[in-house]
């Protein structure tokens, strides 16, 4: 892994990746942290990112992208093996994340996020690109933060 990371670029890649069509919001977080971040993360983590965009399954439940940057926490600072409390670092980091995309934009729900905007037109697309960015820079500032990394834009 990385000792050393562009925040910048960790949300332009995840931005581009979506702007491209290569991936959907959640997969291009999973994809930018794991490119920049160089970690050993299978390439089936992208793939379990699959089922997050237009808001869990199409469900417009929770945005894509924030459930693809607690996921990217997740396989940072979560627990593989059950009992201790490692989980209670993970829940406080998933909701700074969360919070502060809520600070942001005042929900969670895709379906009030996107409320009136055609799936298919350019504005939908725009704002959800930049939501990927976003959360993508959020997780990584808090990764970069919590494991002591540097992060070479500063």
């Amino acid at each position: 892994m990385k000792n050393e990371v562009s925040i910048k670029k960790i949300r332009r890649d995840a931005e581009e990746s979506f702007r491209k069509g290569d991936y959907f919001c959640s997969e291009a977080i999973v994809s930018s942290i794991k490119s920049n971040f160089e970690i050993p993360m299978p390439d089936e983590m992208i793939a379990m990112a699959s089922g997050f965009p237009i808001g869990i399954g199409k469900s417009k439940c929770v945005c894509g992208a924030v459930s693809g940057g607690v996921m990217c926490l997740g396989y940072f600072f979560g627990r593989t093996t059950g009992g201790g409390s490692k989980v209670q670092n993970t829940l406080k980091l998933a909701n700074e994340l969360q919070e502060s995309f809520k600070n942001n934009h005042k929900v969670l729900c895709c379906k009030v996020l996107t409320h009136g905007m055609d799936m298919a037109s350019g504005e939908h697309k725009a704002q959800c690109i930049s939501f990927t960015g976003e959360i993508a820079q959020k997780a990584a500032q808090i990764i970069v933060r919590e494991l002591g990394l540097v992060n070479i834009d500063e």
